[in-house]
């Protein structure tokens, strides 16, 4: 399907965070946009205020009238998270329609166009966003669909007057084979998605396929340590081709230095914490430089970048209480988030409240989850969110629990969790996960900014 032929899209799981950006994509070229989504949220509001039609009951009743009969205009984009049995998604598959993964639709966009790719198991919304974000701060310009809303744009699409667009690439089923980028950039290759991959060498064998997908003349940035064969290395640690070093903490802001066989920029300020994020501002910086922006100008807008939502957002952040919210879901991420608010932080007792993401996930790491959840000093775990999946028999947050080792340590339901906190009064607290648990950082910013 090509670009240029389609004039009407329907989101089956409009209120994904990627699928949201195609649908505000596809708004601004002009095209009738609609979509379903089981739960209205911030995001669908948004995207209604923005002119979409968006209905939260999947029945066909539901779909408006010119999406009831299909023609070559017509593009139907769904989310794997999408139930098999959806009434919805099986009309428009048992009457001929256009169906494309958000990956291929992506593909379609990307097409002709010079593509910057980020992949990785995790650090790829982050890097993404950075490298958006300098290309849009210095003026060079950019179409950027990101996998987070970026605080400096409150959102997770940009639109951009040249051709360059940049992508997450998602692994999640093999799905950013459908690119074919300029530059990629991978982050990471931690074991993930067991539930598709099988085991960590099938995850890795993809991954070596994605930087295959690059084109004949482009150029591929890799992390330090990454058993791929090809590629600039970047990292801040080992003896990267590409690196940061002179990492320090001042005034609550890291600082950094940026090395590479051409120049160096010193001084470098990043408003995000941890080694990880010097690390994903390094690799964009790179990624900058190769488009031939100059030093000055990204190092002004790496300093000015205030990151994404989700990922190390301060929500409350005073005398009596500091509140920090992250997205991380793995044990490895757990470890950076858990690692940036030590150095930030090293005297004060921290309180995490914990939300597992999949039964699959929480089985699969469960040593790897305890091990890095016990170095915490007060714990919260909160039931499992199954997202896509049904309950598997003997795996719920009393056998994550029974693993760690930390003496003040508990399961609470959601609803429990503010009478939890209103007791425990934590002077530095964190809420970590992917699943429904940013449900409570309202209330909670609630309770301790009226303490």
């Amino acid at each position: 399907m090509e670009l240029e032929t389609i004039k009407k899209v329907y989101f089956v799981g409009v209120g994904g965070i990627g699928m949201s950006a195609l649908a505000r994509y596809f708004v601004k070229r002009g095209c009738v946009v609609c979509g379903y989504d089981k739960t209205r949220t911030n995001l669908t509001t948004a995207l209604e205020a923005e002119g979409m039609i968006v209905s939260y009951v999947d029945e066909i009743a539901t779909i408006p009238q010119e999406f009831l009969s299909h023609d070559e205009e017509t593009l139907v984009v769904y989310t794997p998270a999408i139930p098999k049995n959806s009434l919805i998604l099986n009309y428009f598959n048992d009457n001929g329609y256009t169906l494309k993964k958000r990956s291929q639709v992506l593909g379609i966009i990307s097409k002709g166009q010079f593509c910057i790719a980020v992949a990785g198991t995790h650090g790829k919304t982050t890097t993404s966003s950075i490298i958006a974000h300098i290309l849009t701060d210095t003026g060079f310009g950019c179409t950027a669909f990101l996998g987070g809303i970026t605080t400096n744009y409150n959102s997770n699409f940009l639109i951009g007057d040249n051709n360059v667009v940049v992508v997450e690439a998602d692994e999640y089923d093999r799905s950013f084979l459908t690119l074919h980028p300029d530059i990629s950039v991978i982050t990471s290759m931690d074991a993930d998605h067991l539930d598709i991959y099988g085991d960590a060498s099938q995850l890795e064998e993809s991954f070596r396929l994605f930087a295959g997908q690059l084109k004949p003349e482009g150029t591929l940035f890799v992390k330090e340590g990454l058993s791929l064969s090809r590629g600039i290395t970047y990292g801040a640690e080992g003896s990267p081709m590409v690196n940061a070093n002179n990492i320090r903490v001042e005034d609550s802001a890291f600082l950094f230095d940026y090395a590479d066989e051409h120049l160096t920029i010193k001084d470098i300020k990043l408003l995000l914490p941890g080694k990880h994020n010097v690390e994903n501002a390094t690799v964009a910086i790179a990624v900058a430089l190769k488009l031939g922006i100059s030093a000055d100008k990204i190092k002004a807008a790496v300093g000015n970048f205030k990151g994404v939502k989700r990922r190390f957002e301060y929500i409350v952040n005073s005398t009596q209480h500091i509140y920090v919210d992250d997205y991380a879901h793995h044990p490895e991420e757990l470890k950076a988030c858990f690692g940036a608010v030590r150095q930030l932080y090293p005297d004060k007792k921290l309180t995490v409240i914990f939300q597992p993401h999949l039964f699959t996930r929480t089985r699969d790491f469960a040593e790897d989850f305890a091990k890095v959840l016990s170095t915490a000093d007060d714990l919260i775990l909160l039931e499992i969110y199954p997202a896509r999946e049904l309950p598997l028999e003997g795996i719920d947050s009393n056998y994550l629990l029974n693993k760690i080792t930390l003496s003040d340590k508990e399961v609470c339901g959601k609803d429990l969790v503010l009478d939890r906190i209103k007791i425990k009064n934590p002077e530095l607290l964190l809420t970590v996960g992917a699943g429904d648990i940013d449900t409570l950082i309202q209330p909670l910013k609630n309770l301790l900014t009226n303490a």
